[in-house]
């Protein structure tokens, strides 16, 4: 159960595609479809949702009930069966998660909701079903066990290791305890996300307030009271905290994004962390991080302090300097004399100054050159000269929401995935970014089932007078998402259960590809001005890369103190002290020792996805930007487009999912063992 977790509560969900069942939905639900057919999403009712759910538990437990009842066992009708099982599940567990997360419908966000929430104790129930435990227990210590090689015996074991730490062997009373833990947890993280999703914050303020902002942004926040009421969410941070001239104006936004869902969901967050701690010691662990990381790479939660300190103590005095950097700017800007730490609200303002004034790099101007459309042409046809793919836009798909686009995914005239791009913000949807698994890639009888992915984004939407144009970080979100939808419709395996990467190492796959937009050949060859159709200006390049490591150990120090955060909640929790997590905020910075980033009166773990469904997951993107670094010596020594080497990475890399050891895959590639002297360096530290 913990590793399907694992699978169900990272960035790569699963999703759709029903095979063959012993029961049948109804011939015109939409979610009922042949082999790699499309589903009719634009049909999706809340009744189809409702039978989708129902019909695919009752089909599960069918299935698992024949494993059970089998005498003579073989590995097709155990591991490969329950392979088949859980894909079938997985499928209705990650369309119902992504109904709830995307549709405009109310009714199908609701009955979304409560489908997955239905689907999510039946896992629960197969990996402590003691019965199915023992048929795959009694095939381990079986002859035909012993002739099993490389994925095929990797399934075996870590199927076995996922009922053991998913308590299969607890006693009656602590199996009952483990289950409601795990129902009540699955509910709450659930409300915790719909508050965060919900708040619907915003700031008014006039025309001195504005100042600094860009026109554009303006125009589309002026109210006919001549104010401006700019809503508080992703999209409009990035402009507001760093160009708007006005402390107030930038307090108040931070204040406010600082404290979306706050109200309710801090109370939920303190729940979560004391009944994630009482799973982790029902499981013999001494703490939620003990029995979470067990099963990544990193195995133990002393492992990842280590790792973390090192970068705290590495990054500490490049951040230091950083922050008398920044000092300096204020003091300038305000005439003043004063070693006073600066303001969380002006750390990206007075970085941006300095960017603007020393280095000549106005955000502003750079997203002129980065209008979405030719971003996204861009940013496919890199992927498709690198990995050997080519991606054909479907016309007229049937999708969720009209500015949903789908696009198949050929190797040649081999069909080897689907994905869609679900790229701006609207009301209710998931107000964050991912790289969402909605179908696994698996071998079955009828052939192979293509993996299916979704890009869901909440980048700035067009106007009327402008396009979507994408700031720098934007563009590199894009690229970094994508990653994510390249790796899932890369893989070739022959069971869904090994699809997924180790949590832990699975941003690396995406991180890598962030390093293609640094090179200017990349970046012009599809980073032209929306109005001239010039192309991005060398000088402004060359300065962007001058001001790379600007506040890179302020950064990085920002990135640590999250991590630490995490780390925290899930391993040092004391149920005999209780947990004040807005005194976490202020005993970390005085820890660190660079800047106070705590504002007073803010709750940011309020509205914080990763600490909500992704427990002791933020280190991970650390521990796989070093992996990503070290991979991406490989294209800077044969070169960024090189087919040879971006077929081999995919084929090495992005096919293996759990089918080998990823330390052995990365080696392979690399053809040394991997270090971490790329990350370090490109963080500009010694």
């Amino acid at each position: 159960m913990k590793l399907f977790y694992s699978i169900l509560f990272s960035i790569i969900l699963l999703s759709c595609t029903p095979e063959e069942k012993n029961i049948s939905m109804s011939k015109d639900n939409p979610f009922n479809v042949q082999l790699n057919q499309p589903i009719d999403y634009v049909n999706v009712t809340g009744d189809a949702v409702d039978e989708y759910v129902t019909v695919s538990i009752e089909n599960a437990k069918l299935g698992v009930d024949e494993i059970k009842n089998q005498k003579e066992l073989t590995f097709e009708n155990t591991f490969i069966a329950f392979d088949k099982v859980l894909n079938g599940a997985s499928k209705a567990y990650s369309n119902s998660h992504m109904m709830f997360w995307t549709s405009p419908d109310s009714i199908v966000r609701i009955r979304g909701l409560e489908g997955y929430q239905k689907i999510i104790p039946l896992f629960t129930d197969f990996y402590s079903d003691k019965e199915l435990f023992n048929q795959f227990k009694k095939f381990s210590e079986s002859e035909d066990y012993q002739k099993l090689e490389g994925h095929r015996k990797i399934l075996v074991d870590e199927t076995l290791k996922g009922f053991e730490e998913s308590g299969v062997n607890l006693n009656v009373e602590d199996l009952k305890k483990y289950k409601r833990l795990n129902e009540e947890v699955s509910a709450l993280t659930s409300q915790y996300s719909t508050n965060m999703n919900t708040a619907n914050l915003s700031i008014i303020i006039d025309e001195k307030g504005a100042e600094g902002l860009p026109e554009s942004f303006k125009d589309k926040y002026k109210t006919d009271s001549g104010t401006y009421e700019i809503p508080v969410m992703n999209s409009t941070s990035g402009p507001v905290m760093k160009n708007a001239k006005s402390e107030a104006t930038r307090k108040e936004f931070t204040t406010k994004y600082s404290n979306r869902g706050a109200e309710k969901n801090l109370i939920i967050l303190d729940s979560l962390v004391s009944k994630r701690y009482q799973i982790g010691r029902i499981m013999g662990y001494k703490s939620y991080a003990g029995y979470n990381v067990n099963s990544k790479m990193a195995k133990t939660p002393e492992i990842v302090w280590n790792f973390i300190n090192d970068l705290v103590d590495r990054s500490k005095e490049k951040a230091i300097t950083d922050h008398e950097v920044l000092k300096a700017a204020r003091n300038k800007d305000q005439n003043i004399k004063s070693d006073a730490p600066v303001n969380p609200w002006d750390v990206s303002y007075y970085n941006n100054e300095i960017l603007k004034n020393k280095y000549k790099v106005d955000g502003e101007k750079v997203r002129e050159y980065l209008p979405m459309k030719e971003s996204i042409e861009g940013m496919l046809a890199m992927y498709q000269q690198l990995l050997g793919f080519e991606f054909k836009k479907v016309e007229n798909p049937s999708v969720w929401h009209e500015e949903v686009e789908m696009y198949q995914v050929y190797e040649g005239d081999k069909l080897r995935g689907v994905f869609y791009l679900d790229l701006f913000p609207r009301p209710n949807k998931e107000s964050w970014f991912y790289g969402v698994g909605l179908t696994e890639g698996r071998l079955t009888k009828e052939g192979y089932e293509v993996p299916v992915k979704m890009l869901l984004g909440n980048f700035t939407r067009p106007t009327d007078k402008l396009p979507s144009l994408l700031s720098y970080s934007e563009l590199n979100t894009l690229f970094h998402e994508f990653g994510h939808i390249m790796d899932g419709v890369s893989y070739e395996g022959e069971f869904s259960a090994q699809a997924g990467s180790k949590s832990d190492f699975a941003e690396a796959m995406s991180q890598i590809f962030e390093n293609w937009i640094a090179d200017y050949d990349i970046l012009s060859s599809f980073a032209k001005h929306y109005e001239t159709g010039e192309v991005f200006p060398k000088e402004l390049f060359d300065n962007m890369k001058d001001s790379k490591n600007l506040s890179s150990g302020m950064g990085a120090q920002r990135s640590l103190r999250s991590c630490l955060y995490d780390l925290n909640l899930y391993d040092k929790y004391d149920p005999s002290v209780g947990l004040d997590s807005d005194e976490l905020w202020r005993q970390l910075d005085k820890e660190m020792g660079v800047i106070p980033r705590y504002i007073e009166g803010t709750h940011p773990q309020g509205s914080w996805i990763h600490i909500n469904t992704h427990p002791v997951y933020y280190y991970g993107y650390l521990w796989s930007e070093v992996y990503a670094q070290d991979m991406f010596t490989e294209f800077e020594k044969n070169g960024l487009l090189d087919a040879e080497t971006g077929i081999r990475y995919r084929k090495l890399i992005l096919a293996n999912g759990t089918q080998r050891d990823v330390v052995e895959a990365v080696e392979e590639f690399l053809g040394r063992p991997s270090n971490n002297k790329a990350y370090i360096k490109s963080l500009g530290l010694k």
